[in-house]
């Protein structure tokens, strides 16, 4: 399994560090990397093999090599491999409000006693990383569960387009939700998390926009190849 670093860590950090927020990013940082721990045992549960780990601005990515035999098992307009995928997703985010839940439960039954700004902290991270990672934006969690239960539904090639319009649509309103919040709370976090989901979006739309031009020159080949055997 390689292991990569996204760089781009070190200036959330300094960013976060200039804002007086390091602490609260620190938070997010542990259990955003508890939830992807999550993704990973779920996954060698499932049998998957590891493929890479990065470290990102946001916590840790997990990768795994896939297996034919999954892509054999139909369901649906899908596979049983979409199954999986979702069932790898939403570990995550089930973890952390999981996590919330105990120290919930532990602190209104007197089991635990911390600092009450540390306490809150957690069980904000936790729910922040949670709802973050299901918002409907690929290559988040929710985009992924999103993708695989529109790939069961009207296939694989429908299932893309559908989530890339859901992902600009969605990132668009979360980004005028946020410049409204930025105005009144003076928050750069939000800002920085908006920015990022906006590189990501960016990325994904230029990946799908590839696929799409792949998918229409295979197509025109194709076209071009029939009317060669026809004429013959």
């Amino acid at each position: 399994m390689s292991i990569k670093i996204d760089l781009k860590i070190f200036l959330f950090l300094f960013l976060f560090f200039l804002t007086s927020q390091i602490e609260i990013y620190i938070l997010l940082m542990i259990f955003a990397c508890i939830h992807e721990i999550a993704h990973l045992i779920t996954g060698i549960l499932l049998k998957f093999k590891p493929k890479e780990l990065k470290i990102t601005p946001i916590g840790l990515q997990i990768r795994f090599y896939i297996k034919c035999n999954d892509y054999n098992q139909k369901i649906g307009k899908g596979n049983y491999l979409g199954i999986k995928k979702m069932i790898i997703a939403l570990m995550g985010p089930i973890t952390n409000f999981v996590i919330a839940l105990i120290l919930i439960m532990l602190k209104s039954k007197g089991i635990i006693t911390i600092n009450p700004n540390l306490y809150q902290n957690c069980i904000y991270a936790n729910i922040l990383i949670g709802l973050f990672n299901l918002i409907p934006i690929y290559p988040l969690d929710g985009g992924r569960i999103l993708n695989e239960i529109l790939h069961l539904i009207f296939g694989l090639k429908k299932s893309y387009y559908y989530t890339h319009i859901i992902s600009k649509i969605t990132i668009i309103m979360l980004t005028m939700t946020a410049s409204i919040a930025i105005l009144y709370l003076q928050n750069i976090a939000i800002l920085i998390i908006i920015i990022y989901l906006w590189i990501l979006a960016i990325k994904e739309s230029n990946i799908y926009h590839t696929k799409e031009k792949i998918e229409e020159i295979s197509e025109n080949i194709e076209g071009v190849c029939g009317k060669s055997l026809q004429f013959k």
